[in-house]
């Protein structure tokens, strides 16, 4: 076992944690409290190559292995959560699937403007009453000679009216269930199609997410990737990597919070010294530390055995459970290190806490993770 980061791997670190640092945070603290998109910023991360990184150079992408993305995540989630899962989306749910199961022609009209970060993409799958049970889409997608005309609404879409290319999933044959669901290529524009209102959150308030509207969207047969009911398998395969995206972007919100959390230990004064010289605070600051190291050793073995085409279903899932509950508790530490200053917005550490709690719920809910998990270890 090598635990070592190569160079490359350093500079995506390196260069990942300048952009957070000079870009991602000033203005952050108004983003969260605004619910403002971080538009500019992300089209920075566009031209510096981070929507793209897995992506193959000749269509635009970065051509890194899934090590260095999630290291980009974890640097880029320790300042705005909000601005990394547009990332996170981008590259594992949209890009990912896209150049792994699309044709050719699909790759060279569509990834590769995602790749450069020209365009973003939107993942739609989730529905109204398809949640965790993502076997019960009822938007339906009805072949009429060269095209399909799709009927339905998506719910919790990340990227929702920042968007220009949406990955849709519609039942294309209602009576096989889970085997008669497709996937579409649909543009932003099309007549049809209505970006709806914009979802008031707890957490991750500047990510762009919101409800569509299809009504009878005229998509053609050859936006549709891969054969039909195709769909179910395509969902599941690409939400496996997904997991390690938002696995890295649980593992960034807890590093960041204990960052905080210890800068401020050290600057602290009570009782006539330093808040870290107190055995209580030092307790809290090394759990802190050790559940950190192990959610980032299992995040980044998830993306090695997925570099090394190995089965990375359950290591994903392990990745993204351990990882977000990891999240929750540290965020939750870190405002008790800051005391009364933690529940503060100026001090950085409660926006974490509110945006960690996503991390347990989207792309598969830690109850979900667990049923990955357990199927694995049963079988």
């Amino acid at each position: 076992m090598n635990f070592q980061l190569t160079e490359e791997q350093l500079a995506v670190r390196d260069a990942a944690r300048e952009f957070a640092r000079s870009e991602l945070l000033p203005g952050v603290i108004e983003r969260d409290s605004e619910a403002k998109f971080p538009k500019e910023q992300v089209k920075k991360m566009g031209e510096l190559g981070f929507l793209g990184m897995m992506v193959d150079p000749k269509y635009n992408g970065g051509g890194m292995d899934s090590v260095s993305y999630a290291i980009a995540m974890e640097e880029l989630s320790k300042i705005d959560a909000s601005a990394s899962v547009a990332m996170s989306v981008n590259n594992s749910l949209v890009c990912w699937g896209l150049e792994k199961y699309g044709t050719e022609a699909q790759k060279q009209k569509y990834l590769t403007q995602l790749a450069s970060g020209e365009v973003l993409g939107a993942f739609c799958l989730s529905e109204p009453e398809a949640g965790s049970d993502a076997t019960s889409q009822r938007t339906t997608a009805e072949k009429q000679g060269d095209h399909y005309l799709i009927n339905g609404v998506k719910n919790w879409i990340t990227n929702g009216s920042s968007a220009s290319i949406y990955l849709v999933f519609a039942q294309t044959d209602a009576s096989k269930a889970h085997k008669g669901i497709s996937v579409f290529i649909v543009e932003r524009g099309w007549e049809g199609f209505v970006v709806g209102k914009k979802e008031d959150k707890l957490g991750i308030r500047g990510s762009d997410t919101h409800s569509l509207i299809f009504t009878d969207v005229k998509v053609p047969a050859e936006n549709r990737i891969g054969e039909e009911g195709f769909g179910f398998t395509y969902a599941m395969e690409t939400l496996n990597g997904g997991r390690i995206g938002i696995a890295s972007q649980a593992l960034g919100i807890a590093a960041g919070a204990y960052e905080l959390a210890l800068a401020y230990s050290k600057e602290r004064k009570t009782f006539g010294k330093p808040i870290c010289e107190h055995q209580a605070i030092q307790f809290k600051l090394a759990d802190m530390a050790t559940q950190i190291e192990a959610a980032r050793l299992l995040v980044y073995r998830a993306a090695w055995l997925k570099d090394q085409g190995e089965d990375y279903a359950h290591a994903s899932a392990m990745a993204k459970l351990y990882a977000s509950e990891v999240a929750m508790s540290v965020t939750i530490e870190a405002v008790q290190v800051h005391g009364g200053y933690g529940y503060v917005k100026e001090y950085h550490v409660e926006r974490l806490m509110r945006d960690a709690k996503i991390t347990q719920i989207y792309e598969g809910t830690s109850e979900i993770q667990r049923i990955v998990i357990s199927r694995k270890i049963l079988r």
